[in-house]
């Protein structure tokens, strides 16, 4: 197997499934916060043909190599093939990793395996209203009749900083982490045309927001915030659906809704499914030492 770094030319990055983790917009966003992003080519005798983008980061006097939802592939490799990459991969530097599909068997198992909710958004719109789940389709028909004032727009960096904010407090708020806002103006300004923001409006008053990042024939599910207003229009259902439409009408065929925990979270678990997404397994996050093992 060959593993070719830094070889992939703009032409080439453009797999069937593109994740947030794997599109160009990221890299070159992660690139201008000062990561060392590298494209990846690998190659095998048997015809295995896959693309990999590897953040590596400094860990004191270690270099660690981070690869999220890779590689992806042309065509699905024959069994052992993406186990035999990734341990390719990380025979320079220590390499964790969290494959897109379930069942790898390779490295030293960190964080069990989660799922993520994609919504294809490809059907005629009545079809796509259609596959909505019946309680979820009829909280929409409550919100369209609330007459919101909505609005799509491309993002501008003064326009969402509050949103911004108020994310960077949910974050500290209920202790976790997330892309930071410094990710969010580097996406912006490295591919200002991919990006969706839509707010809604009550009586003069912002009540909910979305922001999208669009990575084609993907896009996903940024940041959201629902005040009280906007949860008990059901604006946030509302906003999500003209998203949907929206972006289906730019050529975007699957938004991914983010991780879905029904334990943590089963509200929002719950919000997500019923948009008829299909609920996809990741593989389990791995470590790989030097040396491929």
């Amino acid at each position: 197997m060959e593993i070719v770094w830094n070889s992939l030319r703009d032409q080439d990055w453009r797999p069937a499934a593109l994740p947030l983790q794997q599109s160009r917009a990221y890299g070159l966003a992660l690139a201008m916060t000062g990561a060392e992003v590298c494209q990846v080519a690998i190659r095998d005798a048997g015809g295995a043909a896959g693309h990999a983008q590897v953040v590596r980061r400094r860990l004191g006097p270690l270099r660690l190599s981070l690869l999220s939802r890779g590689p992806l592939w042309r065509e699905i490799p024959a069994a052992g093939i993406e186990a035999r990459a990734l341990r390719c991969l990380g025979r320079a530097f220590p390499l964790v990793a969290t494959p897109e599909r379930p069942g790898l068997r390779a490295g030293l198992p960190l964080v069990t395996p989660r799922s993520h909710a994609l919504w294809q958004i490809t059907a005629a719109p009545g079809a796509l209203r259609a596959g909505l789940d019946g309680k979820w389709r009829n909280r929409l028909v409550r919100a369209e009749a609330t007459r919101l004032d909505l609005r799509l727009t491309r993002p501008l960096p003064g326009a969402i900083a509050w949103l911004l904010t108020a994310d960077a407090a949910r974050q500290r708020e209920r202790g976790y982490r997330a892309l930071p806002a410094r990710f969010t103006h580097a996406w912006l300004a490295a591919a200002p045309e991919d990006a969706l923001y839509t707010e809604a409006w009550a009586g003069g008053e912002r009540v909910a927001a979305m922001l999208f990042l669009l990575h084609a024939p993907w896009a996903s599910y940024h940041i959201g915030w629902t005040g009280e207003a906007g949860r008990r229009l059901e604006a946030h259902r509302l906003l999500l659906w003209r998203a949907a439409l929206h972006l289906r009408e730019r050529g975007i065929d699957t938004l991914d809704l983010g991780d879905v925990n029904t334990d943590g979270a089963p509200g929002l678990a719950r919000f997500k499914i019923g948009t008829g997404a299909r609920i996809a397994s990741l593989g389990p996050t791995i470590l790989i030492g030097p040396g491929g093992r």
